[in-house]
């Protein structure tokens, strides 16, 4: 066999010099596509950069930063003196089973008793005031509100007829297209607008597909801890949940597979684990995927807070790399933009937009056009790329804010786990002290934390506390960290380092947030 030693011919990348998007962004993606695609098979060796900058025309440092972010992709390798090859990782990977041997159930009519019993299990709120440290909280400070606000003129100018009439249950064809492209260029995802579902924020989302999917009784995979929301939306549906512990690398597949291997849906947050702040390995995620497509299963891939990675380069999404068609894309833009717009979406399976189209007919009235055509223009016009950045490197640096501060007050206390991505970290108490009782001690000078017991559906090895930076002034978190260190002291005082759980736990589930 003759030796290739420049690697590959990568002609079929095609680089439009004029786009909206990078060279460097084109080319990583073409690169994924081709190694997702199984062009490029596993342990193929890549041309040199410097060859590659030579047959693209550009500067070899572009080609450098595409190698890097597929490397942080977990996509190709690097071996000293050798060259760059394609990851044997992916040796795991399947081919795709033909879309007719996929089984599409028909809509489920759940029962009045399912939601009776599962709404003993709910509980009470967490406040949701802007105070630190509440999670999920977007940089209302920072939102470019006068942008918007042209936006939303320009739409209600419109004709009485485009704006004031029905809406289309499945989202407005021109919102669904730009998120479509949008998912595309920024998140891999090769997907078509048909597939794109708009729905009134990612807990309508998360209800819609089990309706479509699950009957009462259903075993679903479940993150533990993991996000309280999603988890409420299953045990509505009468769902089954089955806890899955996770680890640094995300969900533990083999103890899924040990506990409920007839599993019908796993729920997942890959990008940014919440709450415990994991990345999914890819070697976790090709698992994932293998055991659903055993099983018969369907895995939602939840997106929450995926955009904001600002260290280093995000991961590939679950669905980008799906060659079965299992997994279903759960966004929202309550975070990306901010909460009260209530909206989300969804990317089905080709062979599962019918039945989501069928179930949204049936019983959605759909989400208010205007909101609909004014965060279409929002990213049509690139104010939501640019938006996006902006909060990347405000988030950074709001991250390190409470770093520094936890450093100054609470060292002796609690342990801050660093982060790359998202809008929370966490903290563990040093021995002795309880995240109930800190919890419940800062509550009462005016600080939100949580306990990560708060999001468990069994009890947790260890205890910690849930907190959120994203929606605060470095002015505001250094003052909650000041009254975080002063309800720790309170309770050192009162001798009583032990919360009642009682106030979290209800009938043996975590309460809501």
């Amino acid at each position: 066999m003759v030796k290739r030693e420049e690697g590959a011919l990568l002609q079929s990348i095609v680089l439009d010099r004029d786009g909206a998007h990078g060279l460097s962004v084109q080319i990583c993606a073409g690169l994924r596509e081709l190694i997702l695609g199984g062009t490029l098979k596993v342990g193929e060796r890549l041309p040199a950069t410097r060859t590659l900058a030579q047959e693209f025309g550009v500067a070899r440092t572009t080609i450098v930063e595409s190698f890097e972010r597929l490397a942080a992709e977990g996509l190709i390798e690097t071996r000293i003196g050798s060259g760059t090859y394609i990851s044997q990782a992916l040796a795991n990977e399947r081919p795709a089973p033909a879309a007719a041997a996929i089984a599409v159930p028909t809509a489920r009519v759940k029962l009045a008793q399912a939601m009776n019993t599962a709404s003993k299990l709910f509980g009470t709120r967490l406040p949701h005031q802007p105070r630190a440290f509440t999670t999920a909280m977007p940089a209302f400070d920072a939102f470019p509100m006068a942008q918007w606000s042209k936006l939303s003129g320009r739409h209600w100018r419109k004709t009485r007829h485009q704006v004031l009439g029905y809406p289309d249950p499945h989202g407005e064809r021109v919102l669904r297209q730009a998120i479509a492209a949008h998912l595309r260029l920024n998140r891999g995802i090769a997907c078509e607008w048909q597939q794109i579902f708009v729905v009134a924020g990612a807990q309508q989302a998360f209800q819609l597909i089990a309706a479509t999917l699950l009957d009462p009784g259903d075993k679903v995979w479940f993150e533990d801890p993991g996000a309280i929301g999603a988890r409420n939306s299953l045990i509505q549906s009468g769902a089954d949940l089955v806890p899955v512990p996770v680890d640094e690398s995300g969900l533990i597949v083999e103890e899924g597979l040990r506990r409920a291997p007839d599993f019908r849906l796993a729920f997942v947050t890959p990008a940014h684990q919440q709450p415990l702040g994991a990345k999914m390995s890819l070697e976790r995620r090709l698992a994932l995927l293998e055991a659903a497509e055993a099983s018969g299963a369907w895995i939602i891939e939840d997106d929450w807070d995926g955009e904001f990675c600002f260290q280093g380069a995000p991961m590939a999404t679950l669905t980008s790399i799906d060659r079965s068609g299992r997994v279903i894309y759960v966004g929202t833009f309550s975070k990306t933009l901010f909460p009260s717009l209530r909206l989300g979406f969804l990317v089905a399976p080709p062979h599962l937009s019918e039945q989501i189209g069928i179930c949204l007919d049936a019983f959605s009235p759909g989400v208010p056009t205007a909101l609909q055509g004014i965060v279409a223009d929002f990213i049509v016009e690139g104010h939501f790329a640019t938006h996006v950045r902006r909060m990347r490197k405000l988030y950074q640096e709001r991250y390190q804010a409470l770093v520094d501060a936890a450093q100054q007050h609470l060292t002796s206390d609690l342990q801050v786990v660093p982060t790359q991505t998202g809008m929370h970290t966490i903290a563990f108490p040093r021995d002795g002290l309880d995240a109930v009782a800190i919890a419940q001690a800062a509550a009462r000078r005016g600080v939100t934390v949580a306990p990560i017991s708060r999001f468990c559906l069994e009890p947790i090895a260890r205890d910690g506390l849930v907190l959120g930076f994203s929606g605060f002034t470095p002015a505001e978190i250094q003052a909650g960290v000041i009254g975080l260190r002063r309800s720790i002291d309170d309770l050192g005082a009162a001798g009583d380092w032990t919360g009642d759980s009682a106030g979290m736990v209800l009938s043996g589930k975590p309460n809501s947030p």
